[in-house]
């Protein structure tokens, strides 16, 4: 490229040009056929040199498979579970199709998955792996959850040094990397799994999950992100917090109550479920701050 094309057509033109062409869904070669892309005068010869190597498009073209393969790394990087399940073929359908679908929008490549679980809630794999959607959900959280804001998680002591009198107006905030998925599977048993193997160094055979209607609860904990099924009643109790996230105050304490005493079997000792609970909550650092 020259310093005439660049002054004849633009900097910015030529960069729109290129870009247009580099992420085109079906290849350099079909966007310039199918007019994706107006040209200037010349073609892309005028702005592309080509010789008896190489045309200007198949120059493009080396960008332009630069371009997927990395995004292709990403989602890989991003949903190890879910290419462990379906495999590096199926996954690199996957994501062919995910893209074309979903193109980047997003300066950060951070969003490129974003919504990869969606995708995969109506792609036929489900017919063989009806869980894979959630598996991705859950992922996805986790890499949420790792990139969420930090913020002082709420400390036992700041609670026992209330008039026990005052717990009950107290409203609990979730920190802003608590996540909660819910499936039909137990699909933190797979991710478990394969984060395991991974860790050991090999590969291992992804377990069938069970079929079972599961929240899963995903937290941070300085720079660990970590997961599991929650408890019964204290999915509810958690959305009640997590609903009101967006607010200036979170749910009560009584509210919570309420909400684990009506999903529990009333033979349960319900004082020391909730203080279980709540114990664990703080240990694992899910809350920041309180208001009365």
């Amino acid at each position: 490229m020259d310093k005439e094309q660049d002054d004849g057509v633009g900097l910015r033109r030529i960069q729109e040009i290129l870009y247009r062409l580099i992420v085109a869904p079906d290849g350099v070669a079909k966007g310039l056929a199918q007019q994706e892309v107006t040209m200037p005068a010349g073609g892309l010869a005028a702005l592309i040199a080509g010789d008896d190597r190489m045309t200007a498009a198949e120059r493009v073209e080396i960008y332009a498979n630069g371009y997927f393969f990395r995004l292709l790394d990403v989602l890989k990087e991003d949903y190890p579970a879910t290419l462990a399940v379906v495999g590096a073929d199926a996954f690199h359908n996957l994501a062919t199709g995910y893209l074309i679908e979903y193109p980047p929008t997003a300066p950060s490549i951070y969003h490129a998955g974003s919504k990869f679980a969606d995708y995969l809630g109506t792609h036929p794999l489900r017919a063989r792996w009806p869980y894979v959607a959630d598996l991705a959900r859950l992922e996805r959280a986790t890499l949420e959850s790792f990139h969420a804001a930090d913020a002082p998680a709420l400390d036992a002591g700041a609670l026992r040094a209330m008039a026990p009198a005052r717990w009950p107006t107290l409203a609990l905030r979730a920190h802003p990397a608590t996540r909660l998925v819910e499936s039909g599977w137990r699909v933190d048993e797979v991710a478990r799994a394969v984060a395991d193997g991974a860790r050991a160094g090999a590969t291992i055979a992804t377990p069938a999950p069970a079929g079972a209607s599961v929240a899963i609860v995903v937290w941070r904990r300085d720079t660990r992100v970590a997961y599991r099924a929650a408890e019964r009643g204290e999915d509810e109790a958690l959305r009640l917090v997590l609903a009101a996230g967006g607010a200036s105050a979170g749910s009560t304490l009584a509210a919570i109550c309420e909400a684990i005493a009506a999903r529990v079997d009333p033979a349960d000792d319900l004082p020391a479920l909730i203080n279980r609970m709540l114990a664990r909550w703080l240990a694992d650092g899910l809350l920041t701050g309180i208001e009365h």
